[in-house]
């Protein structure tokens, strides 16, 4: 049974949508830990109609925030405080996809604690999702050196959305990082594309 966490350079970067993906292809149970904000649309119910496979279980939120900001200022709000220790890991004999919040650096509380720190303790290695824009390689290598000191296995790397060759050759060949996948954007309907670039990936 493999634990994977699926987090990305920023925000916006379609953790989500590629964690879908790689949870067709495994698949793998699901898991987000934190949500904050859009309740009403959760990532979690995305997934679950994403996906065609019948083997997958959606795992509830662990934790569900009003407000659509930063883990440790949406808990202040609602009146929880994030601790990386009380965080447990849904029972499953399947592999698990886990899907973080925001990027590495997100706080999850006002005492130092980052998203970074919660990874070791519920999964076993990371994909990263990266995707191309202005800054992007700058992001892209900061979160794998981040990763790198704190000795955290990254499985590998999918560039998400639009291709840039020079972008992503450079950040391959900087990092020496495999590259599992360069998904593009969506051209047809939702299911069908999750199963077809799910066939695709090299997991």
């Amino acid at each position: 049974m493999k634990r994977i966490f699926v987090t990305g350079i920023g925000t916006e970067i379609g953790k989500t949508f590629c964690s879908a993906i790689i949870v067709e292809a495994l698949k793998a149970d699901y898991w987000k830990p934190v949500q904050a904000g859009e309740l009403d649309q959760l990532d979690s119910d995305f997934v679950r109609n994403a996906i065609s496979n019948n083997q997958t279980k959606i795992h509830p939120e662990q934790y569900l925030l009003t407000e659509p900001m930063s883990p440790h200022a949406a808990a202040k709000i609602d009146g929880i405080r994030l601790l990386v220790e009380n965080f447990k890991v849904p029972a499953t004999e399947n592999d698990l996809v886990i899907e973080g919040a925001g990027g590495l650096m997100v706080p999850l509380n006002h005492d130092g604690d980052m998203l970074v720190d919660l990874i070791p303790k519920v999964a076993d290695e990371v994909i990263l999702i990266s995707k191309n824009y202005l800054g992007s390689i700058n992001h892209t290598l900061l979160s794998i050196e981040l990763l790198k000191q704190r000795n955290i296995p990254i499985k590998g790397i999918i560039f998400n959305g639009d291709s840039n060759p020079e972008t992503e050759a450079i950040i391959l060949s900087t990092t020496g990082i495999s590259c599992i996948g360069k998904i593009p954007m969506m051209d047809q309907e939702l299911k069908g594309f999750v199963k077809e670039w799910a066939g695709k990936l090299s997991l």
